[in-house]
């Protein structure tokens, strides 16, 4: 029976979204361009939502050749995880990159990824004359640059960043935050606006570029003098900065590199210290005794890999044979095998690349107002 039998035209359309909205990114690409009523029901935003409640789990990377002596933007590929009980599998669809080397835009500078929600990637740009921000959505090939930040980088030493959107009023916003010895100060684009807005003075130093995003909240490490290291929560509904519930403290001293992630939909805090790495996960979110300790590696069982415990990592996901997929500062997925103790390095592009946890989706950012989008 093919897609354009009358039995299945004649369908009601919620049912036809349905069946739709179970089939395969790609296939669901291909069925949108068989008939206009196809292309309807994937347009239409309830289905976007439908799908994205059943997309599947995986990862984009922001890949950069290794082989050229050119400033590239790079190519987002998305990679599926093939998650079954007895095995794993990475797999990547070339139709599906996203080359970002062919904008304009783009050219001569480079791109980095603050986060992903909902399908929807947040990329800053460095460059000679660049410092902008973008929001695109790879599946749908569209993307959109912000209006000129209130606040400029030339004066400042660190600038970190964050993408998410309200647990209650569901606004996408990006915040930026301004830090310069021990003065920070903070601005926030919520889409569909057209403007940034100054939202005043930051009151801790932070440490991570790219926090993770959870629960409506950003989450940073905070850069103390004292250990042990805090972590601070922004909250994208009502825009205030707050101290969070931290793991049980380690000894002063001890801690020597400390990095946050997201694992099973829990925060987590990855500690390397004393030849370890121990991963605490928060099992009830803001409850201060779930934490527990989630996994521990030590370097006696892994010397293998000495990169593990010379740079922050964190993990991106548990598969269902216990194995854990992990990503380091260096560009480097590597997954974790309890039973045999040991860690393997997944070589599977060459050249640089940062990686992020994602899930695919058909959100338009033709739905945010007064936002000049374009297509790649």
């Amino acid at each position: 029976m093919s897609l354009l039998d009358p039995s299945i035209e004649d369908l009601p359309v919620p049912i036809m979204a349905d069946v739709l909205s179970r089939l395969p990114v790609k296939k669901i690409i291909h069925c949108k361009c068989v008939c206009k009523q196809f292309q309807n029901i994937v347009l239409d935003s309830s289905f976007s939502h439908l799908h994205f409640s059943r997309s599947p789990t995986g990862f984009m990377i922001l890949h950069v050749s290794g082989f050229s002596s050119e400033i590239l933007p790079g190519i987002l590929k998305w990679v599926e995880v093939d998650n079954q009980v007895d095995h794993h599998r990475f797999l990547h669809d070339p139709f599906m990159n996203l080359d970002l080397n062919l904008s304009p835009n783009f050219q001569n500078s480079q791109l980095f990824p603050i986060g992903s929600v909902n399908g929807l990637i947040c990329l800053s740009q460095f460059g000679l004359e660049t410092d902008n921000i973008y929001i695109c959505n790879p599946i749908t090939r569209e993307y959109m640059i912000l209006p000129t930040q209130k606040y400029h980088k030339e004066n400042y030493e660190n600038i970190v960043y964050s993408f998410g959107v309200g647990s209650l009023t569901h606004e996408y916003k990006v915040i930026r935050i301004f830090q310069i010895d021990i003065t920070s100060k903070a601005e926030i684009y919520t889409l569909g606006t057209g403007q940034w807005r100054s939202i005043g003075h930051v009151p801790y130093r932070l440490t991570e570029s790219y926090p993770p995003f959870l629960n409506g909240h950003a989450h940073w490490i905070t850069c103390t003098k004292n250990y042990p290291k805090k972590i601070c929560v922004f909250n994208f509904d009502n825009e205030t900065f707050e101290l969070f519930p931290s793991p049980p403290s380690i000894d002063k001293g001890q801690i020597h590199l400390r990095r946050l992630g997201v694992l099973k939909g829990c925060l987590c805090v990855c500690d390397t210290y004393e030849c370890k790495l121990v991963v605490w996960v928060m099992k009830e979110y803001g409850i201060k005794k779930s934490w527990c300790k989630e996994l521990v590696i030590e370097y006696s069982v892994c010397f293998d890999f000495d990169l593990l415990f010379q740079q922050p990592a964190y993990p991106i996901e548990v598969f269902k044979d216990g194995e854990v997929l992990m990503t380091t500062y260096e560009e480097k997925l590597i997954v974790y095998c309890p039973r045999r103790n040991k860690i393997v390095d997944r070589e599977i592009l060459d050249g640089c690349f940062k990686g992020l946890a994602y899930r695919p989706s058909f959100h338009r950012l033709h739905n945010f107002e007064n936002e000049r989008v374009c297509v790649f």
